[in-house]
């Protein structure tokens, strides 16, 4: 059936685009509805816009959704989620798909029980894939790309559950990392190429407790020991028997996504081996070795740009200095959906210490420039400070490219570097000096010199 015969509030396969938090708990004996939101309050970084857990004994599943934050989704007089294994899932999503009906986890239910789903990453081939189904007779309640996986696996005729998700993602692209809920397994897929992150941990003291995060931050905040990290193109299946896995896919090489250590993840995780925070600090003193000005003291934008300020510091030998100041309770603007939300958001995030501005040349170390927008707006605050000259450098290279696994970089005329030359950007942001890390330097920071690990699509 045409894309146009559906409302516009329900069909927009242009909005699948994400960046989320997915968590998983297998604990008998435990009250793991608990220990799923901490998880999950740890991995609010990943999505502030909608949040849901669900909880099964074996026997019945219950969930709870809303919109916000956990504090919001979770207000006081829900009802209390009784069971031994729980997933969950924070959620962001561009402009138009923000509504209750996306919130997942989402379920399906058939004769072998119910399945139910929460996926961090984006399809590539998911509107094709929907509009095949569709014709089929295959109905669908979201507007996510999360609903055709599910809708693949439970409609699939192979015996077994591992077989039927096995061949089911062998038929999308894109990125995924998925915890999988069914009245007696917790599994946990990650894409072939590993675009997205997912580890593996457990709970001591526990004969059989398992958990499945995003990030490694969410192992610590349930006191979980890491194991390792979930492989491209595995499976891990956790019930009574324990944990096994299988590789149910190959690619030629893994390209996880290089924007977890430059922007997405916290930077007290551990992604494929890799320390988030020692990434960072070396993208700082890689962009100090690239220096050519003259400054006083370097700051950063907080929080994603404090590393690697203590890095640039570091190799420089230039003071750190807090210039900025962050409203706790404000969200990040970067993954705001619409651009009103996002300016409108600076000035209340982030607010200059005149004291250690004034009169000085400052570095001024961000992650990242995506629109240009609050960029400017900071610069603008550091100069109104009294900053006598702003330094800006960047962790990362010039984002020209639009990204299509998984993070919201709009369309590529609204991407800054995609139409202006590095002097253009300068003179926009008003700044004395602007400076990008090299392709080259931050493939060094992420331990990758041959680039064999990681996607730079966004980049290129």
């Amino acid at each position: 059936m045409p894309a146009n015969l559906y409302p516009r509030a329900l069909y927009q396969p242009h909005r699948w685009r994400e960046e989320c938090g997915v968590f998983g708990l297998w604990a008998p004996g435990r009250h793991v509805a608990d220990l799923c939101y901490l998880g999950l309050f740890a991995l609010q970084h990943r999505g502030q816009e909608s949040a849901g857990i669900s909880v099964t004994n074996g026997y019945h599943i219950d969930t709870v959704k809303g919109m916000g934050l956990l504090t919001e989704a979770f207000r006081a007089g829900r009802p209390v989620l009784d069971g031994h294994a729980a997933v969950g899932h924070v959620r962001y999503s561009t402009h138009g798909g923000s509504t209750h009906v996306n919130i997942q986890p989402i379920f399906a239910f058939g004769e072998g029980g119910f399945v139910g789903l929460a996926h961090n990453g984006n399809l590539t081939n998911a509107e094709e894939i929907k509009e095949k189904m569709i014709s089929d007779g295959y109905l669908f309640q979201t507007t996510t790309d999360s609903e055709v996986m599910l809708n693949l696996i439970s409609g699939s005729e192979a015996k077994d559950l591992e077989t039927r998700i096995g061949a089911s993602l062998r038929q999308v692209t894109g990125a995924f990392s998925l915890v999988i809920l069914t009245p007696d397994k917790l599994i946990g897929v990650r894409d072939p190429k590993g675009y997205r992150p997912l580890c593996l941990g457990r709970l001591p003291g526990e004969p059989n407790g398992w958990v499945l995060a995003s990030e490694s931050c969410a192992l610590d905040a349930v006191k979980a020991d890491f194991i390792r990290d979930v492989l491209a193109g595995e499976m891990v299946i956790i019930d009574s028997d324990g944990v096994k896995s299988f590789i149910y896919d190959r690619a030629p090489r893994r390209t996880g996504c290089v924007f977890e250590y430059i922007y997405f993840a916290r930077p007290d995780s551990a992604l494929d081996g890799l320390s988030v925070w020692d990434s960072r600090f070396r993208m700082g003193r890689q962009l100090a070795r690239d220096f050519k000005g003259q400054a006083d003291i370097v700051i950063p934008v907080p929080d994603t740009g404090i590393t690697a300020a203590l890095g640039f510091s570091e190799e420089s030998g230039l003071p750190y200095r807090e210039g900025l100041i962050k409203n706790r309770y404000v969200g990040r603007s970067f993954i705001m959906p619409q651009q009103i939300s996002r300016e409108a958001t600076v000035e209340m995030k982030l607010n200059p210490v005149r004291f250690n501005l004034k009169g000085q040349k400052v570095v001024l170390i961000d992650d990242s420039i995506v629109r240009g927008t609050t960029s400017a707006r900071i610069v603008s605050l550091v100069r109104r400070a009294g900053a006598r000259e702003v330094h800006m450098c960047i962790s990362s290279p010039p984002i020209t490219q639009t990204c299509h696994y998984g993070i919201d970089t709009s369309i590529r005329k609204e991407l800054i570097a995609a139409v202006k030359t590095i002097e253009e950007i300068r003179q926009t942001l008003g700044v004395d000096t602007l400076n990008y890390l090299s392709v080259k330097g931050l493939l060094e920071s992420v331990n990758d010199p041959d680039n064999q690990l990681h996607c730079l699509e966004c980049f290129s």
